[in-house]
């Protein structure tokens, strides 16, 4: 699983909002929801937020490994629905 929280206790203690990011840097409003909501972003974008807030990936995300049942069936299940 991932998450984002590590991002917005970063971007608070580096105090760069994310009307920031939007106005000043062009990060769009979907990758901020995409962020919001933890789904998944490209490297480039993880990438590009690290070198903006001036940290390691580490301060950005953090991946919380699922035992490997739940994780094969969700992606089952995705596949699933893709097919259909």
């Amino acid at each position: 699983m991932v998450s984002y929280a590590r991002l917005w206790e970063t971007m608070k203690k580096k105090g760069v909002s994310q009307y920031c990011l939007i106005t000043k840097y062009n990060v769009s409003a979907g990758q901020i929801g995409r962020l919001k909501k933890n789904m998944n972003v490209s490297t480039h974008t993880l990438e590009f937020l690290c070198n903006i807030l001036q940290c390691p990936i580490e301060d950005v995300v953090e991946i919380t490994l699922e035992p490997w049942e739940e994780f094969s069936e969700k992606r089952q299940t995705a596949i699933s629905a893709v097919e259909r």
